[in-house]
């Protein structure tokens, strides 16, 4: 058995403007998905269930789908219609830590975990590149319009500049998620800004523009662990955000109840309408900062930026 686990991510500045080419920064954090694969007498790919094993279905696991049908360009995986030269096939099992439409990277987490376990299994030398490449492509073809943020930072891990996919000093940080429990579609959030946009592209263009340079901006203050600095950038983009339609009166309700419990700063993270947003606080006011969440009416969790991205857990 193969096992790979690859992390989640949140958004610092620059979320929505970053599918335009603007400036965002993104970093991992330490919750994160983990793929298994192993083999199986059956020719066939599987995913494995509770009792018995279930056949791969593009409706219900369209990433795993997608990442598999790569795959069998590379290596030998059987496929619909004919069984593999091995006569065997493989069992993909997943487990995460990550909230599913959350703004978290959980489908990237996924992706990428998935593509790390396929690579090792069958000696395919992948590098980190196209991993990331892969994953990207992945997402793509999903969902339709996709930024590469999320797979890339899934695969390198740390704090990431893209779109020039830069990787910065490590921002060691401890950070409060609060979860509204609200699914958000990313593909339905991307297309409603790209409708938006298209009738007013005067207004939305520079609405990009200042996202893009506060996450610019906040580069600086980033790399010298400047919390409060940082803080305040992420509430002027909160603002940008809410302003073209990405928001919602649950996500307010917990940044605002973060902020009030003393929070250095808080915004969505993601493509937002519902999912997570996240709090930069001091050490001493995380707990105050999550049971404020809570309070709010939504989960809440701390976790740190993690400078690890996608690794081999299990290889034998």
């Amino acid at each position: 058995m193969i096992t790979c686990s690859a992390p989640g991510k949140i958004f610092l500045f620059g979320e929505h403007a970053v599918v335009y080419g603007k400036t965002a920064i993104a970093c991992a954090i330490d919750i994160r998905a983990q793929v298994s694969v192993e083999e199986i007498l059956v020719p066939a790919v599987q995913m494995k269930g509770p009792g018995n094993n279930v056949d791969l279905n593009p409706r219900k696991h369209p990433y795993i789908y997608t990442v598999v049908d790569k795959f069998r360009k590379l290596a030998d995986l059987p496929d619909d219609n004919t069984s593999s030269k091995s006569g065997k096939g493989i069992a993909i099992d997943i487990h995460s830590e990550i909230p599913v439409g959350s703004g978290l990277g959980s489908s990237a987490a996924v992706t990428i975990a998935t593509i790390k376990a396929l690579d090792v299994f069958y000696g395919t030398d992948l590098p980190l590149d196209e991993i990331a490449r892969m994953g990207h492509q992945v997402e793509l073809e999903v969902q339709g319009m996709a930024s590469p943020t999320d797979t890339f930072v899934s695969t390198y891990g740390g704090l990431v500049r893209i779109p020039d996919r830069k990787k910065l000093d490590f921002f060691d940080a401890p950070i409060v998620v609060g979860n509204t429990r609200k699914f958000a579609s990313t593909r339905k959030l991307v297309s409603n800004v790209a409708s938006l946009k298209e009738r007013h592209p005067q207004v939305i263009n520079q609405i990009m523009d200042a996202i893009g340079t506060i996450s610019e901006v906040g580069v600086n203050f980033v790399c010298v662990n400047d919390l409060s600095t940082v803080g305040e950038l992420m509430n002027i983009n909160q603002g940008l955000l809410d302003s073209i339609g990405v928001g919602s009166y649950e996500l307010s309700e917990l940044v605002y109840a973060s902020r009030k419990a003393g929070a250095l700063g808080s915004k969505i993270t993601g493509a937002g309408g519902g999912g997570c947003m996240i709090a930069l606080c001091e050490h001493k006011n995380l707990s105050r900062v999550a049971h404020s969440i809570k309070r709010a009416g939504g989960d809440a969790f701390i976790c740190r930026t993690s400078n690890a991205g996608v690794r081999v857990e299990k290889d034998k």
